[in-house]
């Protein structure tokens, strides 16, 4: 069920004064959708690395080229999460920098089939080193991400916004995302979590 941008906000905020938080559940199943629903998450987001945890491996199999991001997503969410999660925003893990779409027709599909809003997941934000600044002068760049959310932003649809760094958080400001998510990279402990984690203080600066 779509649910329109102004909606979400106020939701979001009334929920903040209530609780004092605001809970969105990552996933890539059907049935985490429908206990994450119980156990009261406020926005559920449809990420490629929530696909590849239900299959029982790492997430960051979400930022290797072993599917089309975009087309995964839209296959299981469109499938397992939409017709049967009517009362709580879904909102569709974009990856902008892929090549073969035309971004702004695009968002208009993950609108017209129902998703409420973008995130833009996988992000290049969570690659550094040589490997990203080959990227971003390929033209696979962040800034592609923050054209995503700019675009949607136009649209009045609502938007969440993973960022990396304080640059980014002033772009994805400037764009309008409606949501800004400070990611802290990968995630420690259990059965497929990262084996070996970096600080938090170099990522807070």
């Amino acid at each position: 069920m779509f649910f329109t941008r102004e909606k979400i906000i106020s939701d979001l905020k009334s929920q903040f004064k209530i609780n004092g938080n605001i809970i969105g559940v990552s996933l890539g199943a059907g049935i985490i959708a429908k206990y994450a629903a119980k156990g009261g998450a406020d926005l559920l987001l449809a990420l490629n690395s929530g696909k590849f945890r239900q299959m029982g491996v790492s997430s960051l199999g979400g930022m290797m080229p072993y599917f089309n991001a975009n087309e995964l997503v839209m296959d299981f969410a469109s499938r397992e999460i939409l017709p049967t999660i009517r009362d709580i925003p879904i909102i569709f893990g974009l990856c902008a920098t892929d090549p073969t779409i035309n971004l702004d027709l695009y968002i208009d599909n993950i609108r017209n089939i129902g998703f409420s809003g973008i995130v833009n997941y996988p992000s290049i934000g969570m690659i550094d080193g040589l490997f990203r600044e080959a990227l971003e002068k390929d033209g696979f760049s962040y800034d592609e991400e923050v054209e995503a959310i700019k675009i949607a932003s136009g649209k009045n649809i609502f938007t969440i916004a993973f960022v990396f760094n304080k640059e980014e958080a002033e772009k994805m400001i400037d764009a309008g995302a409606d949501v800004i998510c400070a990611h802290l990279g990968v995630t420690k402990g259990g059965v497929l979590g990262a084996k070996k984690c970096y600080p938090l203080s170099p990522l807070l600066n």
